[in-house]
């Protein structure tokens, strides 16, 4: 059983390979290298190309017979997007579809798509499930809930069965340190928090203070990235078993402040780094959290690392090798 990770030299993408490896799969990589590290790719076949030339994909899928895919090659910057839409819906929608023609010339329909909780925009109800209406409120989100919206026609017409995965706030690194989360720029709360107890800033910015949560600072669902990675293997099963096309959200079903992720940095870390609180970020809900019961039920999956200090443990161990 050979699977194709597209994006697979990403953090996320990268964790699954590893996860997928032990498992008995065998793994072949496509990645562009602009976001991606080859040094991440320890598992599997490697092959350089890029989503937007459509030969680079035929060369893969002429050269590996490929069973199923696992698609995480996407630009993630919610702000990004909002200042350059056109980039975000050339890479992550007009290029997608490269991916899929070629899926379809190859007779290979099955697919596990890396898709967000940026899909349902504002809460109007937390935690959020799969029931939650899907309103984007930046070309990030909306470029995601286009291809969910995209893989469901393909279904209908060409029988491409698929997986969509809504991850909350993916944290963490492997247990055993070989990978861990590498952005550039950084933009995720727990690694920027790091760098403040490295020294590699000279602090962490709260962006507001005064939200209607227990502490005043945002609350978010953080799940390890060895968490997400099971739950697409079990996924991925659960297409190889011949059901149906479905959407999960994956969380732990519990937030973090802001403030207790500092705090927990600051104990796992033992560095009282400085901490400077700022006006709010526009478009920041107070608390997004997943209600992942139907992942639960549906696939079995059960969040083995959900402890915030686990979490963080885990980073820092990163962090300080990288």
């Amino acid at each position: 059983m050979k699977i194709l990770i597209v994006g697979g030299a990403g953090y996320i993408g990268s964790h699954i390979n590893k996860e997928l490896t032990k498992k008995g799969f065998e793994t072949v990589v496509f990645d562009s290298l602009v976001k991606g590290h080859q040094e991440a790719v320890k598992w599997g076949e490697f092959f350089q190309g890029d989503l937007a030339n459509i030969e680079d994909l035929r060369q893969v899928f002429t050269k590996y017979k490929i069973d199923a895919v696992l698609h995480f090659a996407a630009f993630i910057e919610v702000g990004e997007s909002v200042k350059d839409p056109q980039k975000y819906y050339q890479n992550n929608v007009k290029n997608t579809l490269n991916l899929f023609q070629v899926m379809l010339e190859n007779d290979v329909k099955k697919l596990i798509f890396s898709s967000t909780a940026a899909t349902f925009g504002n809460p109007q109800y937390t935690p959020i499930d799969e029931l939650h209406p899907q309103v984007p409120i930046n070309p990030y989100g909306q470029a995601k809930l286009m291809v969910e919206k995209i893989l469901a026609d393909y279904d209908f017409a060409y029988g491409l069965k698929y997986v969509a995965l809504r991850y909350f706030n993916a944290c963490g690194a492997d247990l055993d340190n070989e990978i861990g989360e590498n952005h550039t720029p950084e933009s995720h709360l727990i690694p920027l928090i790091l760098d403040a107890a490295i020294g590699k800033r000279e602090d962490i910015k709260i962006f507001g203070t005064d939200y209607p949560t227990p502490d005043g600072t945002c609350v978010r669902d953080y799940i390890h990235v060895t968490d997400l990675a099971q739950a697409h293997i079990l996924a991925l099963q659960y297409l190889l078993d011949g059901n149906d096309s479905n959407s999960f959200n994956l969380g732990n079903g519990k937030g973090f402040s802001v403030k207790e992720v500092i705090d927990a940095a600051k104990k796992v870390t033992g560095v009282d780094f400085k901490v400077t609180e700022v006006e709010r970020r526009a478009g920041d809900p107070p608390e997004l959290v997943a209600d992942s019961t139907k992942a639960k039920q549906v696939l079995k999956w059960q969040p083995q690392y959900a402890d915030l200090e686990t979490i963080v443990k885990s980073a820092w161990a990163w962090h300080q090798k990288k």
